[in-house]
């Protein structure tokens, strides 16, 4: 199974009055889509852009894995753990919200801020909290999610390069920048892909391209 989702396609949210643009690619929100509400334990892949000075205001999470990808700008961070950090982009940054956390996520700088966040289902609920931050992740790194069971590979393609899809039950693919070919599907950004029970797939670069992939269990 393949299945392309196009970047004009998603749910348009957020809060202009505030400096909020939302772009949600399942269910989410006010936006109810009996038949898009997760792949496999991906319930949420949201881009979001917020303009100088905004941002979300402290708000609680609970048995749910936060992966954020910074597209521009800087993301400042704060959740009642303790944790305060500035993520930039090609920093990897998971809060494992677990039995319950709060956070605060703000536009600090003076240029508009873009960030890509993923919501994963844990395998198992409650649990402590925990927060990690990887800066400047490598292609060759992949992030390991063993709370949710799941692996992210970053790759970051130049025109005609070529990359290998994980032969994993499940994959999901998001174009940050650039555009790519999957099969005969030309993908462009903010497109993404889900992808069950293939093989001997790979992502080709039309232009120079950032690429997420999410290898995902059954």
């Amino acid at each position: 199974m393949i299945s392309v989702r196009r970047s004009g396609d998603r749910f348009r949210g957020g809060d202009g009055a505030a400096g909020i643009e939302s772009r949600h690619s399942f269910s989410f929100g006010t936006f109810y889509d009996p038949d898009n509400l997760r792949f496999g334990p991906i319930l949420a892949c949201n881009e979001e852009r917020l303009a100088p000075g905004a941002g979300f205001e402290e708000h609680p999470h609970s048995h749910t894995e936060i992966v954020t990808w910074v597209v521009e700008g800087e993301l400042t961070h704060q959740d009642s753990a303790g944790h305060a950090t500035v993520v930039r982009p090609g920093d990897v940054q998971h809060l494992s919200a677990a039995a319950g956390v709060r956070h605060v996520e703000r536009n600090d700088g003076e240029t508009p801020l873009t960030f890509l966040q993923m919501w994963l289902a844990p395998l198992e609920p409650g649990g402590d909290p925990s927060y990690t931050t990887v800066p400047g992740i490598a292609d060759s790194t992949p992030y390991a999610l063993p709370e949710a069971g799941a692996m992210l590979h970053v790759r970051r393609l130049a025109e005609g390069e070529r990359t290998a899809v994980p032969d994993a039950p499940r994959v999901y693919v998001h174009v940050v920048r650039g555009g790519v070919a999957l099969g005969d599907e030309e993908l462009g950004a903010g497109d993404s892909v889900r992808i069950a029970g293939e093989e001997g797939m790979e992502l080709v670069a039309g232009a120079a391209a950032e690429v997420l992939v999410w290898e995902l269990p059954d």
